[in-house]
């Protein structure tokens, strides 16, 4: 992988570096934003692994978030509703540097420990997730809500959540459902819990003492989750070939939690769900980490020309009237040629991702 250009200077506030003992660590400095992403800090952060990778005097390297609220919301989504809205080019260039990222946390030399503590959300799943040492807390709550804004779950989500037991990755891509930290555990997105208030304290342990020592007693058995008591509604209904059957027997169960999310996909994109759907079942077949990337990087470099991406984060977060107005704006009309136009190859620009198998073990 090349060298990233270096990040403009004004940004570089917004992902803190520093070392101590032989720790690194990445704190991402935008908490009245929940930390979300610029192109900008994606390119810190590579600048930064670039540099720890090759730096004898690091061992460890640690994500984490400033302020009280989570590690990252995800992507700066305000930017990219204004370079969809005016036909632009910045979300193509951003994603592409922010994938290539993904895929070097993926296959990182070194411990990339990830305190996914509070919101760890879209993009924020991405710099932490593909991680090699994972941890949440009581606060944690981790998701990929992208269909609520007309849009697809993308740094990865989809290999991740495809490798989840069951259908629950399925039923978690669809809705956008946050989970805490138990049914986080459970569907393969974090590895340990340790207590919110025990972070600090590992934090700074790890700039001594290796991963496995400063996890030693910390890690602790999380409060119950949601999901394992669910995976027979869950698993039966996911497992259907189409959104609409999905959802048909969603209410067919007379289940409460599965009327939950039937009512929950009700509200999403009808055009996002099916594409989601489709790169869900597709990324179960392409292998490795980096052919689902490149995968992702056709879908959303087509969703930029969709106008329900546009929709759906002015009704979230431009105007927050939470009522948006989709195209078109039922599943039935969406048909299988306006999913496949999401998977059409982009010539030149594709995304090209080194063949690295990222499922192989980590040697340390």
């Amino acid at each position: 992988m090349t060298h990233a250009p270096h990040a403009p200077h004004e940004d570089r506030d917004h992902v803190l570096l520093r070392t101590e003992g032989h720790a690194a660590y990445l704190t991402l400095n935008r908490p009245k934003a929940l930390n979300a992403l610029s192109h900008a800090m994606v390119l810190r952060i590579d600048e930064a692994l670039t540099a720890w990778q090759h730096d004898p005097a690091v061992e460890t390297v640690v994500i984490e978030g400033a302020g009280e609220r989570g590690l990252c919301a995800g992507g700066d989504i305000r930017s990219i509703h204004e370079d969809a809205r005016t036909g632009g080019s910045a979300s193509a260039d951003f994603w592409r540097d922010e994938y290539r990222l993904n895929a070097r946390i993926a296959r990182y030399p070194k411990p990339y420990v990830a305190l996914m503590d509070g919101i760890v959300m879209g993009g924020g799943v991405g710099v932490s997730a593909h991680g090699s040492v994972r941890i949440v807390t009581e606060r944690s709550r981790v998701a990929m809500p992208e269909t609520g804004i007309g849009f697809v779950p993308d740094v990865g989500g989809t290999y991740l959540l495809g490798l989840a037991p069951g259908e629950l990755g399925t039923h978690l891509a669809l809705t956008g459902t946050p989970v805490g930290a138990a049914d986080a555990l459970l569907c393969g997105l974090a590895d340990h819990f340790v207590p919110a208030a025990e972070l600090p304290a590992l934090a700074a342990d790890l700039a001594r003492t290796s991963v496995h020592e400063g996890l030693g007693a910390r890690v602790q058995t999380p409060p119950p989750g949601d999901l394992a008591a669910a995976r027979a509604w869950i698993d039966a209904c996911y497992a259907a070939d189409t959104v609409e059957e999905i959802v048909r027997r969603l209410l067919a169960t007379g289940v409460p939690g599965a009327k939950e999310a039937a009512a929950a996909l009700a509200a999403k994109s009808p055009t996002a769900l099916k594409v989601t759907l489709a790169a869900l079942r597709r990324a179960r077949d392409l292998g490795p980490l980096e052919r689902v990337l490149e995968q992702e990087y056709r879908v959303s470099c087509a969703a930029l020309a969709s106008p329900d991406l546009v929709e759906g984060i002015r009704a979230q977060v431009i105007d927050k009237d939470r009522t948006p107005h989709w195209t078109p704006p039922t599943l039935a009309e969406v048909g299988t040629a306006d999913v496949e136009r999401f998977f059409a190859p982009l010539g030149a620009r594709e995304l090209r991702l080194a063949a690295t198998d990222s499922t192989q073990e980590v040697p340390w």
